[in-house]
């Protein structure tokens, strides 16, 4: 199968990034579920060397290393919704982001975690990858993962 190609295709080129295939789900979910425009991605976990990227906020991770593990979950994330819809020039929107951050309870910078993700899906999607968000602390993460962020997207 060839790769779609277009202006956001090229954006990834450009950034050196290569879409990765749908990730096997750890559980009794699926990885996609579209609903008339709607396309709703599960959470996917931050991963490092294709393991889970082990840590918390605040305790053994600096928020700056958290913003590299949301950007890689962001890559993954677009590899599922290409997967899904098949070409992602048909994303008209990403519509929202929910961001889930191990952390200790006094840490506070789970908004510039996640940055990380939305800084990512603004460069590639320009205007379409402005999106609503929440970004919470949490106590754990499945596997021990130091972010979990999950998607909606509009597609045409």
């Amino acid at each position: 199968m060839t790769q779609p190609t277009g202006p956001i295709y090229d954006t990834l080129q450009k950034l050196g990034i290569s879409l990765p295939p749908v990730a096997v789900p750890a559980a009794v979910y699926v990885p996609f579920v579209q609903t008339g425009k709607l396309v709703f991605l599960s959470g996917h976990i931050a991963k490092k060397d294709g393991k889970a990227w082990v840590g918390q906020l605040g305790k053994n991770m600096a928020t700056d290393e958290g913003k590299l593990a949301a950007r890689a979950i962001a890559i993954d994330l677009m590899g599922t919704l290409h997967a899904a819809v098949g070409d992602l020039g048909k994303i008209k929107r990403i519509v929202k982001l929910m961001s889930l951050v191990n952390s200790t309870s006094d840490f506070t910078e789970q908004h510039l975690v996640t940055n990380g993700a939305s800084e990512l899906f603004a460069e590639v999607f320009g205007a379409a990858g402005s999106h609503a968000r929440s970004a919470f602390g949490v106590a754990q993460i499945p596997m021990g993962a130091c972010v979990e962020i999950e998607l909606i997207a509009e597609v045409e």
